[in-house]
């Protein structure tokens, strides 16, 4: 079972230096949770990233809230089955317009040039297209969002 694990030995940047353009959808990694090549939407009207889980259930580990789920792949991909820190809980209004609790982890997120720690929801997000969507607090770190683009850090061929 992947575990997020946030880096002790290696310094993260929280900024880009330079600013890094990125269209409406790319490709994200979740190093800390073993999973890559997530298709993520870019949405600058969310402020929290958001993460498409199952199975969620809370437990507790050496007196700690842990949160264990299962990041579903697809077709012919094995799902990956996390566990992780709570960070917290946060009231989230869905896309449906309906006020949600969810669980707020904590991991490390790579876009592009730039890998960090961030923190994501978990939402079932099966309705949707996208199982990430990357909000505003992860896009303030130096990204500028093309939305006539998309793909613009490469597809999975290319990676």
């Amino acid at each position: 079972m992947a575990q997020t694990k946030t880096p002790k030995v290696k310094r993260l940047r929280t900024k880009l230096e330079q600013p890094c353009e990125i269209g409406w959808c790319e490709l994200i990694d979740l190093p800390g949770l073993g999973v890559k090549n997530l298709h993520a939407k870019v949405d600058t009207g969310a402020a929290t990233s958001s993460l498409h889980a199952t199975r969620i259930k809370a437990f507790d580990k050496d007196g700690k809230p842990f949160v264990q789920f299962t990041i579903p792949m697809g077709t012919g991909i094995p799902d990956y089955h996390c566990e992780a820190l709570v960070y917290g809980q946060r009231r989230i209004k869905s896309s449906n317009g309906v006020m949600q609790t969810r669980y707020v982890i904590e991991t490390v997120m790579k876009l592009g040039p730039l890998e960090w720690v961030g923190h994501m929801t978990l939402a079932n997000r099966q309705s949707m297209i996208f199982p990430v969507l990357i909000g505003r607090r992860a896009l303030k770190r130096g990204f500028l969002v093309n939305s006539a683009k998309r793909w613009m850090l490469g597809r999975h061929e290319e990676r």
